[in-house]
């Protein structure tokens, strides 16, 4: 048979041009300074404070809007009962009680749950152990508890202390057990090979890997106890002449003091904001995000 062979035609060419380049587009200082309100938008405080006048803003004009200072104060009257009360009222001394006992339940809370999860990061009958106490106490409340410790340990602190150990204690364990299971395998061999074990091994090597699970169990524990302690002390009272914020809140309202009561409620909020933004929020930069571990 004849051979048959087929060519291929040549690609085209394409022609050559050359475009001259024109002005480049206007895109901006690159380097320009920021203004004043761009640095101020910048700034997580002054967005926040932004936010809280704003509120308050709100909260004058409803108060003013509905006319019922027995039922709704003003923004007004409460910041003039609130000055009022901490210079030449019962206060300062009602925070302060507060938060000796709070800073008490907090820290005996934070021991506890540190032994629980050390065990049960070290022994099988540890976890198993965490996980039956989490699953049994965990979803009960810790105000539910205040008639049993009033029963256990009178009308002292220590039933106070009773229940915040409790409110602390539970959502902490998880959320540093559960930091303590999501640390990389690697870092768990490395700290091995060092012949880290028992206690050497959890603070040198899951304590820093855990740390932005171990502080929103902290904050949540936190969160818990504020709430558990003024309720609390709503139902508890006074003792030997000596109550909290929550017991000045009760005392008010039934001497029909509103805007008293909103001044108890006001502080307990400036607290929370101060715990959050001057403890945890300083704590995690010069942790986790330091180290890179959130952003």
């Amino acid at each position: 048979m004849a051979e048959t062979r087929t060519f291929r035609a040549a690609p085209p060419v394409r022609p050559e041009f050359e475009v001259k380049p024109g002005e480049a587009a206007h895109v901006g200082d690159v380097a320009r300074p920021l203004s004043l309100w761009e640095r101020i938008a910048n700034n997580t405080t002054a967005r926040r404070i932004f936010i809280l006048v704003v509120l308050a803003l709100a909260w004058e004009l409803y108060a003013r809007w509905i006319k019922s200072p027995m039922m709704f104060p003003s923004f007004l009257d409460m910041s003039e009962a609130l000055y009022d009360n901490f210079v030449r009222g019962p206060l300062v001394d009602r925070t302060l009680t507060t938060i000796k006992v709070l800073l008490l339940g907090y820290a005996a809370g934070i021991a506890i749950a540190a032994v629980f999860t050390t065990i049960a990061v070290s022994t099988r009958i540890g976890t198993d152990l965490l996980s039956t106490l989490t699953a049994m106490f965990n979803p009960l409340p810790a105000i539910a508890l205040l008639p049993l410790a009033l029963l256990w340990f009178g009308l002292g602190t220590g039933s106070l202390v009773f229940v915040l150990i409790h409110s602390v204690l539970w959502p902490l364990a998880l959320n540093t057990y559960a930091g303590f299971r999501g640390v990389p395998e690697t870092l768990r061999m490395a700290g091995r090979n060092y012949g880290l074990r028992g206690l050497r091994y959890v603070v040198l090597i899951l304590v820093p890997a855990a740390l932005p699970a171990i502080l929103s169990g902290l904050k949540i524990g936190w969160a818990f106890a504020w709430r558990t302690l003024i309720a609390a002390e709503l139902v508890f009272g006074a003792s030997s002449g000596k109550g909290g914020l929550g017991w000045y809140i009760f005392q008010n309202r039934n001497e029909l003091y509103t805007d008293r009561v909103f001044a108890g409620l006001a502080t307990v909020i400036l607290i929370g904001l101060a715990v959050e933004g001057l403890v945890f929020t300083t704590l995690e930069r010069l942790t986790v995000r330091r180290w890179g571990l959130q952003h």
